[in-house]
């Protein structure tokens, strides 16, 4: 069993893709299940399309880590994200302000 990361551990970062759509959502969940146990940032600045299923997995995400005592923030949203997220029905506020554990 892995000791979960000391808090200040630098976190690792993943880089979402332009297309978070259907097909981006298994490879996605892939990527997140592998950083799981360490503090994570999520760099959103490249998002040009974000769809339900993807969105589906980040909100997963954040429940996954918050359940975990583990640190998960996005940065760099782009406009286009935040649009999608108002589109899908998301206040784009829960994952705008950075810290998506709190």
């Amino acid at each position: 069993m892995s000791a979960l990361p000391e808090a200040s551990a630098p976190p690792q970062t993943l880089e979402l893709p332009e297309a978070l759509d259907l097909i981006a959502a298994a490879p996605l969940a892939e990527s997140l299940t592998k950083r799981l146990g360490a503090n994570l940032t999520i760099d959103a600045s490249h998002v040009q399309r974000l769809g339900a299923s993807c969105l589906q997995v980040l909100l997963s995400a954040e429940r996954t880590w918050k359940a975990n005592g583990l640190a998960l923030s996005l940065v760099g949203a782009s406009e286009r994200f935040a649009e999608d997220l108002r589109l899908l029905g998301v206040d784009p506020t829960i994952f705008l302000s950075g810290d998506l554990s709190q």
